[in-house]
């Protein structure tokens, strides 16, 4: 919709300068003939959604995308044969620079979704219709918003703070500059605050829609990362004492289950549809870059090394054989194919492995049991372990071992630990239960970990202190040298 109307005022000067002439077009979409009805003001709050999970010629920012910078320059991901790109590569060796293609295609994706939500704020309060209903699209577009702000945030460090629609084609007034990391904080928490009130549920049609609970669970990280334990004690107890009916999946694998969508656990989920807009590689592509058939060839995303990553499930842990396969049945023949190292197999359809394409499983960008881990964590941050955090914990490690999630197990729960031992049983459970989640790298950052976990893995020791940011793209800086300032080492 921009280019299309950069293009008319373009066109429209052109005009100007050849005659004294008032043009009002008919023909071209813009946001004054566009916002009319509510279907309209819907519409672009399910652009703002699309932003998540298609970019037509791309991978998508939560089909793959994102995980290049959360997953692969983290410890237990790396590049496999079949990642041809050296871009990609450099990531998985922690080797790029500022002019990585996949950091450059992150930033346009997250400020392409920013865009299209501030579109949405400043348009829809001028659309006929409901106020109910147009209060809550503009929050369900503050959500998104405030999402990828906290992304770009723990990427970049501070970003720029962009928050209405460009009304100028004039480069300098496009310019803008990077803001300080706690200005970013104050816009996301202002923004998820605002979407806070948001419905609890929605019906079946419009199942995966932003809620209030998501808002509050997004809200709970936001508090983490801060090391505001406070605040992220009472978010994290108001998702689970809020009446909104999460609950812990008592299988492991239906939380990947394309079947049980939207669930109990899941608190707001990127949908993902097969083949979406009829593009390759714009929805969810994890399956195809995790499989290349049943053969010796590495996938494209691979487990960095088996011994750290894969080995250490305890017997009986459900999480890994749903995280990783070693072994899959070939629809073809009918046996059991042995992969030479396991593969990643969370994001696939086991009944449609013949044609790995684009997948129907949703990412799940937050899920019950993150609530459940982040609150154990503050509680221990703020003052060693409590009964409640033991609880916590052991509830997650109860449903990994396929124990009743609320009654005690001696043969799984975790006791007598003191602050430093429960911390690392935290780290622990985390590493375990999300792999393939986006959650690695930003776990590993904030806890001031990433430089002695990623050197652990040997074809990963060009890491360095520089790592715990990502560079501003040099694209961007060639726009805007003085107010893009590059972070260190880059």
């Amino acid at each position: 919709m921009k280019k299309i109307i950069i293009t008319f005022l373009l066109s429209a000067g052109l005009l100007v300068s050849c005659a004294d002439l008032e043009v009002t077009p008919t023909s071209f979409v813009t946001e004054d003939n566009y916002f009319v009805t509510q279907d309209d003001a819907t519409a672009s709050v399910t652009a703002v959604y699309a932003s998540l999970s298609l970019d037509p010629g791309e991978q998508s920012l939560f089909g793959r995308n994102l995980y290049f910078l959360t997953d692969m320059a983290s410890d237990y991901a790396a590049a496999g044969v079949s990642a041809t790109n050296p871009q990609v590569r450099a990531l998985s060796s922690l080797t790029h620079d500022a002019t990585s293609d996949r950091v450059q295609v992150a930033w346009r994706q997250i400020y392409n979704g920013i865009n299209r939500a501030n579109v949405s704020i400043d348009n829809i309060p001028k659309v006929s219709g409901s106020d109910v209903i147009k209060t809550r699209l503009i929050n369900e577009a503050k959500f998104i918003r405030g999402l990828l702000y906290f992304q770009a945030v723990r990427l970049w460090g501070g970003v720029p703070i962009v928050l209405h629609e460009a009304t100028s084609i004039n480069l300098g007034d496009l310019k803008t500059n990077r803001s300080t990391v706690d200005e970013v904080y104050n816009q996301i928490i202002k923004d998820l605050t605002d979407a806070e009130a948001l419905p609890k549920t929605y019906t079946a049609t419009d199942a995966g829609r932003a809620t209030s609970g998501a808002a509050k669970a997004i809200l709970a990280k936001v508090y983490l990362t801060r090391k505001d334990w406070p605040n992220a004690i009472a978010k994290s107890r108001e998702v689970i004492d809020g009446g909104y009916g999460y609950a812990l999946f008592e299988d492991f694998q239906d939380i990947f289950t394309k079947t049980k969508k939207n669930g109990k656990e899941h608190i707001f989920s990127v949908q993902f549809e097969p083949n979406q807009a009829g593009n390759g590689s714009s929805g969810s592509t994890f399956q195809a870059t995790s499989l290349t058939g049943f053969t010796a060839t590495e996938p494209a995303d691979i487990i960095s090394d088996v011994a750290l990553f894969y080995d250490i499930y305890a017997a009986g842990d459900k999480r890994r054989d749903v995280s990783y396969a070693k072994q899959l049945l070939n629809p073809a023949t009918g046996t059991l194919y042995t992969f030479p190292k396991p593969i990643f197999k969370k994001y696939m359809d086991l009944s449609n492995l013949a044609t790995p394409g684009n997948v129907a499983i949703n990412f799940p960008v937050i899920r019950y049991a993150d609530i459940l881990l982040s609150l154990a964590e503050a509680i221990n941050e703020q003052g060693g372990p409590t009964a409640e955090a033991y609880e916590l914990i052991n509830q997650v490690r109860r449903r990994a071992f396929g124990k009743p999630i609320t009654t005690p197990d001696a043969t799984v729960d975790l006791v007598g630990l003191n602050q430093t031992s429960f911390r690392a049983a935290i780290q622990e459970e985390r590493k375990k239960e999300f792999v393939q989640e986006g959650q690695r790298w930003y776990d590993l950052v904030r806890w001031g970990t990433l430089v002695t976990e990623v050197k652990k893995v040997t074809a990963k020791n060009s890491v360095s202190e520089r790592n715990n940011l990502y560079p501003i793209p040099q694209s961007e800086r060639n726009i805007n040298p003085d107010g893009l300032p590059q972070n260190p080492g880059y």
